[in-house]
């Protein structure tokens, strides 16, 4: 079986009690050997999060969860450092990613229907999941206005 990079489209929707139109995103080449946790970790660099002492998770479209296990959100929490992207999600499939429980940062992640050349796209076969694509103004994690 081909080693699949993937295209994952993240679409900030908003968060800290605001709803964002346009949406600021970023587009991402992920590698078959990138956990959740890769790319929860790529996400919140890319989308500009400097305070990560917050718990994160993804829900898959059939319902599981992944992230860190924390007594305070019960449930099945899948383990972000073991399950790798690839093997979860495929072309077409869209899933959420949520930054900071409390003021709840929602992404939209759609899988792309190409798949990534890293070489190509990027210039080499990153460690980790990287962004190759972005748009849009990325607020504050705390909604402050950087201008002030």
């Amino acid at each position: 079986m081909a080693r699949t990079w993937l295209r994952i489209k993240v679409d900030l929707l908003g968060g800290h009690g605001v709803d964002l139109k346009p949406t600021p995103g970023r587009v991402f080449i992920v590698g078959p050997g990138h956990s959740f946790g890769d790319l929860a970790e790529a996400i919140d660099t890319a989308f500009a999060r400097w305070d990560l002492a917050h718990l994160h998770g993804f829900e898959l479209t059939d319902g599981r969860r992944i992230g860190i296990f924390d007594p305070e959100y019960p449930g099945e929490w899948l383990d972000e450092r073991t399950l790798k992207v690839t093997k979860e999600v495929e072309s077409g499939d869209v899933f959420d990613y949520i930054f900071d429980f409390g003021d709840d940062w929602r992404h939209r992640c759609t899988v792309e229907p190409e798949k990534a050349d890293p070489l190509e796209e990027y210039g080499a076969k990153p460690s980790s999941p990287v962004p190759i694509w972005g748009w849009g103004m990325i607020p504050d994690q705390y909604g402050r206005d950087s201008l002030d």
